[in-house]
């Protein structure tokens, strides 16, 4: 049985993760998504190719992306590589505080270069990204021209 974790589940948007699918047969050709939307509804996406090493997982911090978004080993090349599906956006989190980026990481069979709505997961599981820690306070900086925002930390 497929499966396709990221530890922790839960973390400041600046920590690293790691992503492992298990449970595959050895050698198996896969393809890793991740794809979050953004506040605005707009959809990014990266995808990696990987070959199953011989029991049957797939770590991008350990084994090479043979191709998709990136190539390489790149422990945290599926969150880095994060493309829009419309061209032209970019991925900005303005409430910072108000909720995390949710993740959705999915495992397919094969190479799948783009995906569609009959296409089904071998395995997913949602990582939370988080843009201010617990009890951080944010404070409003408002002095001559100077704009902006202080965190501050428990």
């Amino acid at each position: 049985m497929a499966e396709v974790t990221v530890t922790p589940r839960s973390s400041l948007a600046d920590r690293p993760v790691q992503v492992l699918a298990r449970g595959l047969p050895p050698s198996q050709l896969v393809t890793l998504r991740a794809s979050l939307t953004d506040e605005q509804g707009e959809r990014f996406q990266a995808r990696a190719f990987f070959r199953a090493d011989e029991a049957g997982e797939v770590d991008p911090g350990r084994h090479a992306a043979l191709g998709g978004s990136y190539a390489g080993v790149w422990p945290m090349g599926l969150f880095w590589f994060l493309q829009p599906d419309t061209l032209f956006r970019r991925l900005v989190k303005r409430d910072v505080a108000g909720g995390p980026f949710l993740v959705r990481l999915e495992v397919f069979d094969g190479v799948r270069l783009v995906g569609g709505p009959q296409d089904q997961p071998l395995a997913s599981c949602e990582a939370e990204r988080w843009y201010v820690g617990p009890g951080v306070q944010r404070a409003p900086v408002r002095e001559g021209r100077v704009r902006g925002a202080l965190f501050l930390p428990p």
